[in-house]
Parts: structure tokens; sequence; C-alpha cells
């Protein structure tokens, strides 16, 4: 019967980042099931897009905001029956509201996380005085920065650096044309482009870097391993925000009620409390909060949600025609042209 039920339970597939199976997200779930569902993984949504276009099926899949009208004008997805997400009232409305969440009055995510992109540096080796995003092109760091491997993110940090945050989703010519300089002058530092984050916590951990473009989690991972670093979070200076969550894929076979058992999981207070202490990301639901580490919940900030939002870069959709020349010369940028 037990064996009957793991089956059961790992019908449900998840096309998600690399670390989302870990079941502290998804108890309630085991629970009812009696294991947990199968993963897929995507090292950056670019990725996981051509693969659904492909053809590769799944149930669910975590995308971003920014990604969620691209994937929906593809008709990857199927809107979501708020009725039947049991958290959905409990979801901070700041979150709620992102473009994204609802297109034409349809839901089409279901929030889950949300956070910062920001630099990340060894305290012990440049002062906060010091830090800044143009720092990355200083020659005197060659080989000690690390880069997402992905356009938008890394475009996000070249907008901000050049003074266009505001315009990151539909940059002027001339706006592109500073952000891929800024990106061109930094390559010559960077040491590698990341598709996994632990790929960059370790070369950091090790002193192999001194700086790097990443999210929260790779923040905490190197603070809990004795690594003197921490997260620039001035929004003078420059640091991005995101909301990220769960979308019901239209190539899904599993039951529905199946679907919505794990989305509720997700979503539940437990969920987020995990998620807060153990990843160092702030949950979609406000009920997680008063349940959480409170010293962590002030030290990141997200006790206010409004100001955590306000004056970064925040993830939207960026201009289809703009995506496409990022896209393109990011690779050009990484290739050395």
């Amino acid at each position: 019967m037990a064996t009957t039920a793991l089956a059961d339970a790992g019908k449900l597939t998840v096309f998600d980042w690399s670390g989302y199976e870990d079941p502290g997200f998804f108890g309630s779930y085991v629970e009812k099931h009696g294991g947990p569902p199968s993963y897929t993984f995507f090292g950056s949504v670019d990725e996981a897009f051509t693969k659904l276009q492909s053809g590769f099926a799944a149930d669910l899949a975590h995308p971003c905001s920014d990604a969620v009208r691209k994937w929906h004008a593809a008709g990857l997805l199927q809107p979501l029956d708020t009725s039947k997400l049991k958290n959905w009232d409990a979801l901070l409305p700041e979150i709620k509201n992102v473009d994204g969440v609802t297109i034409d009055g349809e839901v089409w995510m279901m929030p889950f996380e949300w956070g910062n992109t920001g630099l990340i540096y060894r305290t012990d080796k440049i002062s906060d005085d010091e830090i800044s995003l143009q720092l990355l092109a200083d020659p005197a760091y060659q080989g000690k920065v690390a880069l997402p491997d992905g356009a938008m993110s890394s475009y996000a940090l070249a907008a901000l650096a050049t003074g266009n945050g505001a315009n990151y989703t539909n940059m002027t010519d001339e706006q592109f044309k500073a952000a891929s300089d800024f990106l061109r002058s930094v390559h010559p530092n960077v040491r590698f482009y990341w598709a996994d984050a632990g790929q960059m916590d370790q070369a950091m951990a090790s002193g192999e870097l001194d700086m790097g473009w990443a999210w929260n989690q790779s923040e905490l991972n190197l603070i809990w391993n004795g690594t003197e670093a921490k997260m620039m979070r001035d929004v003078d200076k420059g640091v991005a925000t995101w909301v990220c969550g769960y979308v019901h894929l239209k190539s899904s076979t599993t039951p529905t009620d199946q679907v919505y058992d794990l989305l509720n999981a997700l979503s539940e207070p437990a969920s987020g409390k995990y998620i807060i202490e153990s990843w160092g990301y702030p949950h979609a639901n406000e009920q997680a909060y008063p349940i959480s580490d409170q010293a962590i919940i002030k030290q990141y900030g997200f006790d206010d949600p409004n100001a955590f939002f306000e004056g970064s870069l925040f993830f939207d959709a960026v201009n289809p025609e703009l995506e496409a020349k990022m896209l393109k010369e990011f690779e050009r940028i990484k290739a050395g042209f």
C-alpha cells in the first residue's frame, strides 16, 4: 500500500529550479499522498520555455512573474481556479497584484516566494563604502566576478549600473547600448557565468570570487557557512526584486484535485515559515511571518513588503523585441565579442 501511495504521489510532475524538491515546502502533500511529487529541473527560465515549447510535458512549473505573459502568449498555461486555492485570501496583496499573476482578469500564477537579486560581496575584501555595481568592471577584480547565465538578469544589473533601471523593460537603443557596453566591460573580470547558484556560493566561500550577482539564498548560505559576505541592498546603488510562483501547464495530465493539493501545500503558512528560516526568501502567505523567526524577518526587511519593493528594479515582463535583442547580444558578450 505504501508503494502504491508513493507511486500515486509521484504521478504529479513539477518542472522546477533545482532545490525546490525540498519536502519542507509541501509537507501536507506528502501526508495526504504518501510521498513527494516527481521533479525535473531547469537552469534558467529561457531554458524552461524552450523545453516546454519543444513538447516537454509536466503538471506544474515554477517561473517568475516576468516570464508568465510570454508563457501565456505561447499557449503553455491554463488559468488557476482561486476557489480551489485555500490560502489565496491570505497571500500578500502586494504580491497578488504583480503583473503576470493576473492577465485579462484571470489568475495564471500562484505566487510562492519573492526576494532580491543583488550584488553579493566578500566583506573581508571589499568595504561597504567601496562596494558598487560599477566595481564589477574594475580591472583589479579580474577573474573575481560571477554573473548569472541569464540575459534578463544580467541586463537588469546593467540597466541599474548605467542609471536606466526605471527603463529596464523598454530601453531605448541608446540605453540598450550603454547596458551592453557595461556587460562587455565586466566580461574580462567574469570567472564564470553561473547556471547553478551553488557554484557561485562555493567559489565565493573558497575565496575564488569577491563578488557575484545572485539571489537571497546565496547570501544566507555564505553567512551560515561562516563566510564574511552580504548583499548590497542600497536602492540608490542598485538592487532588483522578483516574485516567482507556480503555473498550471496545459500539458498537465494529473487529476486537478491532486495538482491543487500541491499548490495548497506550497502556499501554507508552514511552508512559508520553512522558506523564510531555511532559505532566506520571503513567502507569499502573510500568515507565515508571525510564526517565523522575527530576527530574520527584521534583518531582511520582510516586515515591510512595500518598502521592499520601493526603489528597487522590479522584474516585469520585458518588451518582446527588446528581450530578443538581449538574448542575442548576451550570447555575443559571453563569447567575448
